[in-house]
């Protein structure tokens, strides 16, 4: 029997690859998952040289019949490529028509390949048209600080559409170090982490979502050297979304990832909404991912905010 290939995988988990050994590789059987996830560019460039190459190909197999395309020029590869074209598009003949046996038969195999290739296409075209995706704004980083006097972690999501994310949920989990069990047993801790609010109704500007940090918390008891010391270490905040889009009435998903040095402590988000002069709320999310220290939060003077790394 037959066994399947293994390779050397490379998948990155945040800002860190690993390189997975021993992986199957499935090769054509995964096809259509390859096609689903690569780029629009690469997929235009797969089909635009698939395209060609055929046309190319069945150029050239016209031209080893002579007289076998009716008013074509003898020997040219402009006039077989044109037939070829019109063959495999089934757009029906104009001054060029096939004449004998062999032709007929190269034109029945083409417009069998035209067929199928072009169900193949549009299936695949319409599967990622309609491959519902969620425009989640995340902000680049989170924030640790005191919220009604229980240190909490922070961090805000909005929804960058003009539409609602229905019975939206979110969830957040921390990867730990490794550990292993009396028995022997390698593994990573993953912990979920208890969120203030995980769910809302409707998803529509921002959300902040919040993690108390008390003794319940897997982070109780760290302090900010701790988050220093342990920034060289492979912990990281896990988030997931996932929720009904309002438009398409069709479940969205997605990800993101905090490190330790994303997480800023003894700061506050800036505050979007603001009234203008006409007395309009007004949300401004040039300052979505700013933050500023909590001494001067409270002085009654205007903010001067920062922008954080990119």
């Amino acid at each position: 029997m037959k066994k399947n290939r293994q390779k050397t995988v490379v998948r990155k988990i945040g800002s860190v690859n690993f390189r997975v050994l021993g992986v199957t590789h499935f090769y054509w059987s995964d096809f259509y998952h390859w096609l689903m996830t690569i780029s629009w560019q690469q997929l235009w460039v797969i089909i635009i040289s698939c395209y060609s190459v055929i046309n190319t190909l069945f150029a050239f197999l016209y031209l080893g019949s002579d007289g076998g395309i009716a008013n074509a020029k003898p020997a040219s590869f402009i006039d077989a490529f044109s037939f070829s074209i019109q063959t495999m598009a089934t757009i029906g003949y104009g001054a060029m028509y096939p004449t004998n046996l062999y032709t007929h038969i190269l034109v029945a195999i083409e417009v069998f390949i035209g067929l199928i290739g072009m169900a193949m296409v549009t299936g695949l075209m319409f599967a990622r048209f309609s491959l519902p995706t969620a425009r989640v704004l995340f902000s680049r980083v989170a924030v640790i600080s005191p919220y009604n006097g229980v240190p909490t972690l922070m961090f805000r999501i909005a929804n960058q559409r003009q539409n609602w994310i229905v019975e939206a949920q979110v969830r957040l989990t921390i990867l730990l170090n490794q550990e292993v069990t009396p028995e022997g047993h390698s593994l990573q801790r993953l912990c979920d982490l208890e969120l203030v609010r995980s769910e809302t109704p409707m998803l529509a500007l921002t959300w902040s979502v919040m993690h108390h940090i008390d003794e319940n918390s897997p982070l109780y008891g760290w302090s900010e050297n701790d988050f220093r010391d342990l920034n060289n270490q492979d912990i990281r905040f896990f988030v997931t979304l996932t929720g009904l889009d309002e438009t398409v009435s069709q479940t969205i998903h997605t990800r993101h990832v905090y490190t330790l040095d994303k997480i800023i402590w003894h700061q506050r988000f800036v505050d979007l909404m603001s009234i203008g002069t006409d007395g309009k709320r007004y949300f401004d999310y040039s300052h979505f991912h700013d933050v500023v220290p909590l001494e001067r939060s409270n002085n009654g003077h205007q903010i001067k905010t920062f922008k954080t790394l990119k």
